[in-house]
């Protein structure tokens, strides 16, 4: 019997609410006007304040996500989450998400970070299609991913890390 509901079934996204306009940033960076807003295409870009981080904006969307399509957390079997920022080099972001399931019970989630740039979300996303098909889709928990960014600029970088080139 073939599976059902397979795919993306839902998706929810969260921007913080902060945000600049790309061309003031050229201005302020010094950069050719057009790097921002034509060689990356954006026209705003959105900002943590000091009281936001990925782990806050992980938490808001796995939350949103679970309300507004009324998920049950019991039916959630792996979690993998994708980001190009630690917040604790010993500890991974799925650790302080998994609060959210343990609260209903679920203490039972497979997965792991994946933190590596821009490629990140695209690795947690393509390790849950992977696990799956591995399964043959015979298990019967959905496979979630969690894609979480927040953008280091250099003078937030870590002084002993300041010799790592900066790309957004």
């Amino acid at each position: 019997m073939a599976p059902k509901n397979v795919g993306i079934l839902a998706m929810e996204i969260y921007f913080p609410p902060t945000c600049i306009q790309q061309d003031t940033l050229e201005d302020f960076d010094g950069v050719s006007k057009g790097k921002y807003t034509i060689g990356l295409g954006q026209d705003c870009m959105a900002f943590c304040s000091e009281v936001e981080d990925v782990i806050s904006m992980g938490l808001t969307a796995v939350t949103s996500l679970l309300e507004k399509y009324e998920i049950d957390p019991k039916q959630i079997g792996r979690l993998e989450v994708g980001s190009e920022t630690v917040i604790d080099k010993s500890k991974s972001i799925k650790t302080f998400l998994m609060k959210v399931f343990e609260e209903c019970g679920n203490t039972d989630i497979e997965g792991v970070d994946s933190t590596n740039a821009c490629y990140g979300g695209t690795a947690a996303l393509l390790n849950c299609v992977n696990g799956w098909k591995v399964t043959h889709g015979m298990d019967a928990m959905e496979w979630w991913s969690a894609q979480t960014v927040r953008c280091m600029q250099k003078d937030q970088l870590d002084p002993l890390e300041e010799q790592q080139p900066l790309q957004c």
